[in-house]
């Protein structure tokens, strides 16, 4: 009923308070005071995103009215719990941002510049097949191998490998992750032609991508923000758009709802170890666990010890959470789960023989992306000096850039992007 409203707002002056209602109440008009009432997850999500832009996550407390807890049980719970969750996951984004932001530009300007071939698509009628990295992937693999030539299949590239050693050709990889370490998962694919020849490739150009893509036609993954809209547009180059959700195995599966109107299946989204195996064999990263094991840390210890970490570090809780509350805005009667999953339903593709041909997809040539870089740069650059755009553009760059902490000035952000270009054509 608003008690503590008034006491924050006279003992915390300058901060801004978020209130949360379970049913309609009139609230104090007070400044820098801010209410909802709404238990649903979509709207919290977007209450607390629009008001917590740029306060960092060891800076916002959640204050509890315990009387509530008594008086409303399972929706005060609810209410609480979809708070914890958004502020988990947006620090976890933050800290991401921090650290990757300008690793993510420097990739885009590079991979910008290996663009040979883009892809256009026209939706299918065809069942898609969506696989991940994890254990459960061993198992579902004699499922995936009797239905490849009925099904659209989309692997996450950690996933490549245990396909390809079980003789199943994915139709597209799909790569996001903006780690050099990602790398290790697409240089083996490039090294068997037969495979790399027969796939495209789905990229967020923001990903750690190895020169070789330029041979592979790829489809651009547009994480629908207004500098990379600039560029795009610029350059002419045709895109997807579907957010930036963390994890591949999100937004390949946001990409299959774009390419087909059929069911989809997951295999190889475990979201949890098995016992103290984190991935499904043969895995990218083997090598380097197999290169580490010696007589006083055997392989069985650094895999125990991965599994640990990986467990402990809560990473696959929140996109666990992520894909339960996701669930419903999909359409859950088309999503279904190859294999061992503690979210989805288990089913198998449809047995009827659908027909996958090259006529859903177009290839369109580029020649000059040489000069992508440097045209890319330039157009950001010449946004910032209209002002419709400039606001938009310092926001999202200053956030990759500098870490959102202070505005920045449009001289700062044009000697950062050249220093940027620079390396980029370099690397």
């Amino acid at each position: 009923m608003g008690f503590l409203i008034p006491v924050l707002r006279e003992r915390f002056k300058e901060s801004k308070i978020m209130v949360l209602h379970i049913e309609e109440f009139e609230n104090t008009p007070l400044q820098n005071v801010y209410a909802l009432t709404s238990l649903d997850t979509e709207e919290i999500n977007k209450f607390l995103e629009t008001h917590t832009q740029k306060i960092n996550a060891e800076n916002i407390r959640i204050i509890e009215w315990r009387p509530s807890l008594n008086y409303f049980k399972d929706a005060y719970v609810k209410l609480l719990s979809a708070v914890a969750a958004f502020l988990k996951r947006t620090d976890a984004e933050k800290r991401t941002t921090a650290v990757f932001g300008k690793r993510w530009i420097k990739n885009f300007f590079k991979n910008i510049g290996n663009i040979k071939h883009t892809l256009l698509y026209r939706q299918m009628e065809i069942p898609v097949i969506i696989t991940g990295s994890g254990p459960s992937l061993e198992q579902a693999l004699p499922v995936i191998q009797k239905a490849q030539e009925n099904c659209l299949i989309i692997a996450a590239s950690s996933s490549v490998l245990a396909l390809s050693s079980a003789g199943i050709t994915a139709d597209i990889v799909i790569a996001t992750d903006g780690g050099s370490w990602a790398l290790k998962h697409i240089y083996p694919f490039y090294r068997d032609k037969k495979y790399a020849n027969a796939s495209a490739f789905a990229v967020n150009l923001c990903a750690a991508l190895p020169s070789q893509c330029a041979d592979s036609a790829q489809l651009i993954l547009n994480d629908g923000s207004f500098w990379q809209n600039v560029v795009l547009h610029e350059l002419n180059l045709p895109s997807v758009i579907i957010p930036q959700r963390g994890t591949v195995t999100a937004t390949a599966v946001e990409l299959a709802f774009v390419l087909s109107s059929e069911n989809i299946y997951l295999a190889g989204l475990d979201f949890a170890v098995n016992d103290i195996r984190t991935h499904a064999r043969p895995y990218g990263f083997d090598n380097l666990f197999y290169g580490k094991a010696n007589r006083f840390v055997p392989f069985y210890s650094e895999s125990y010890a991965r599994s640990r970490l990986l467990h402990g570090g809560g990473s696959m809780d929140i996109y666990a959470s992520w894909f339960k509350e996701q669930l419903n805005k999909w359409s859950p009667n088309r999503l279904f789960a190859i294999g061992g999953n503690k979210i989805f339903e288990h089913g198998e593709p449809s047995s009827r023989r659908l027909k996958k041909t090259d006529d859903f997809f177009k290839a369109v040539e580029f020649k000059n992306s040489n000069a992508f870089c440097e045209k890319g740069i330039q157009a950001i650059l010449n946004a910032l000096k209209q002002p419709e755009y400039s606001q938009n553009i310092k926001r999202e760059l200053n956030s990759l850039l500098f870490s959102g902490e202070n505005e920045v000035t449009e001289t700062e952000l044009e000697t950062v992007l050249k220093e940027t270009c620079i390396k980029a054509l370099h690397e």
